[in-house]
């Protein structure tokens, strides 16, 4: 045989391999599925704030990762729980039933909270009710459920936040544990009973050293105040603050301010509270072995100090600029840690957010755009007074809240007073209404069918059973509530509008322009792993950022 045919052969052969390897790259999973809700994360927070991001947390994420830059909540209310809720099942409220954080439930006669669960017990605190939680009341499966079942539950599940909805609905139904922090005079994480009867050694062993005790120093800004030019200034109209502290500016005594706001409480509402969500996340690798065997783990974090300084300050103050400044620092050091434990090419990472939020209106008027404040109690009482009159009855209306109406039916029944008839009596009434943009109708929900437009997004979080009987929408800019900081639950794209970054195995490196829903994460993850997607799913694959 000649050298020019042996030269031929061993190229060949070289090609073969590298064939192979790169086939064996994209069949093999990953150990471990790491999912990261950014509370209250604007999707101009990528952008915005670029030029203080280092390399390695947001911009690793982008630069090696794949980057869904128009990616929008397709329902409303734009909350937390419905939001956590949404990213994991692959659907909306309509199907998963979480309408909002907390809603009236027209059956018990009371108001309700998403996973409240008084069958199960606090476990890791004496502090009773704030651990008697469960996502008992989340109808369908999540993407962590379905992980389970395929692994015949060989896989892990861990969620993790400092408030116990962005742990517990990720997480879903079959999670070997969810962990929230609980402030007060104890600063450690709990859970419920709902998943043992103890905390693990490696979480007591977390909670002895008391981590919360470290976070309460200062708050000063992590640059130089002077650099953060992407936010307005320290000082100024628009912002809550502290107990405690007559200025909303830098710096922060928290140990000294601890005292008038709720002990270790006050971390929630600074960037400490994601760090010690990030040492919590870390301990969770170490002792629950994630990503260490064949069976895929799932890892899912939810950093809700976001959206506490959002609430506090307002989505344009500093302190919101340096929350995320010092959560790149924090996502950096949580991927270090995944490359140094798992292995860079043996995970995967999704980060997105739960809802955007809205500049604080006060604000927004004071540059001339339109914007305002709806009076709920003033509203209240003139609906009520409109009712009064035309039907000589003052208690049809149950209950208002979510900016929604609830009749009390048992009275229409005996005043053989029509629903519908009724629900167009309040509609016309509450279109007259001051900053009130559009109003819908239980009928109109359950009749009609709408493929676009905010009616849509009404109809994708409405749930037959748990819903009222009339919605309201605010104009844009409009918010019920005080008069500082930031909120969100709005259908309109500040609200909408979040980040959707895929990074690691199996997804390639790019972007795309194209509109994607928040309902396609669980069924573009279920397909990076060969799952069957949630069973409420009504999201579809992003191929794009598959491999």
């Amino acid at each position: 045989m000649n050298f020019t045919l042996l030269k031929s052969l061993a190229f060949g052969l070289v090609i073969l391999a590298s064939a192979s390897s790169f086939g064996q790259k994209n069949t093999e999973k990953p150990k471990l599925v790491v999912g990261i809700v950014v509370d209250q994360m604007r999707y101009d927070y990528l952008t915005r704030f670029d030029n203080q991001y280092g390399e390695d947390g947001f911009k690793r994420l982008q630069n090696e990762g794949f980057n869904c830059q128009n990616n929008h909540y397709n329902y409303m209310p734009t909350k937390t729980a419905p939001g956590h809720a949404s990213i994991y099942t692959g659907t909306t409220p309509q199907n998963h039933g979480i309408i909002s954080n907390s809603w009236y439930n027209k059956f018990e006669k009371k108001d309700v909270y998403c996973a409240e669960d008084t069958t199960v017990a606090s476990v890791g605190t004496d502090n009773v009710g704030v651990g008697q939680m469960s996502p008992r009341r989340m109808r369908t499966s999540t993407i962590t459920d379905q992980n389970r079942l395929h692994t015949q539950m060989r896989g892990k599940t861990i969620g993790i936040s400092v408030k116990d909805r962005g742990a517990i609905l990720p997480a879903g139904h079959t999670a070997n544990a969810a962990y929230w922090f609980q402030g007060g005079d104890e600063g450690v994480f709990i859970t419920s009973t709902y998943y043992m009867e103890e905390l693990p050694k490696w979480v007591k062993n977390f909670n002895k050293k008391k981590p919360a005790k470290a976070y309460m120093k200062d708050w000063d800004t992590y640059k130089p105040i002077k650099e953060y030019i992407e936010s307005g200034s320290d000082l100024n109209d628009y912002e809550g603050g502290f107990r405690g502290k007559e200025t909303a500016t830098f710096p922060y005594d928290l140990k000294k301010l601890g005292k008038e706001n709720g002990g270790y409480s006050i971390l929630k509402s600074t960037p400490y509270g994601n760090s010690i969500t990030t040492d919590f996340a870390i301990a969770a690798l170490d002792g629950e072995d994630l990503g260490q065997d064949d069976d895929t783990d799932f890892l899912a974090v939810s950093y809700s100090c976001t959206d506490y300084v959002g609430h506090n300050f307002g989505v344009n103050s500093k302190e919101i600029e340096d929350t995320y400044v010092r959560l790149d620092i924090e996502l950096a050091k949580l991927l270090e840690a995944l490359d140094k434990k798992v292995g860079k090419g043996n995970y995967s990472v999704f980060l997105t957010a739960d809802h955007a939020a809205v500049h604080v209106p006060a604000f927004l008027s004071n540059v001339k755009i339109p914007s305002g404040y709806f009076d709920i109690r003033s509203f209240r009482e003139e609906l009520n007074d409109f009712i009064s009159k035309k039907y000589g009855r003052d208690d049809l209306i149950e209950d208002i809240s979510n900016d929604q109406v609830f009749f009390r039916y048992t009275v229409l029944a005996d005043e053989t007073i029509d629903a519908e008839s009724l629900q167009k009596e309040i509609k016309h009434f509450a279109l007259q209404y001051k900053s009130i943009s559009k109003v819908y109708t239980r009928a109109q929900m359950e009749q009609g069918s709408y493929d676009s437009g905010v009616a849509a997004l009404v109809q994708k979080g409405f749930d037959q059973e748990r819903s009222g009987d009339v919605f309201f929408v605010l104009d844009p800019g409009y918010l019920t509530g005080g008069h500082t900081g930031s909120s969100h639950g709005t259908p309109y794209s500040y609200d909408t509008h979040v980040p959707l970054l895929f990074f690691g195995n199996g997804v390639k490196k790019g972007h795309t322009y194209n509109q994607t829903v928040i309902t396609d994460i669980a069924p573009t993850v279920a397909a990076l792993l060969g799952l069957q997607d949630p069973n409420g799913t009504t999201g579809t694959v992003i191929t794009e950022v598959l491999e």
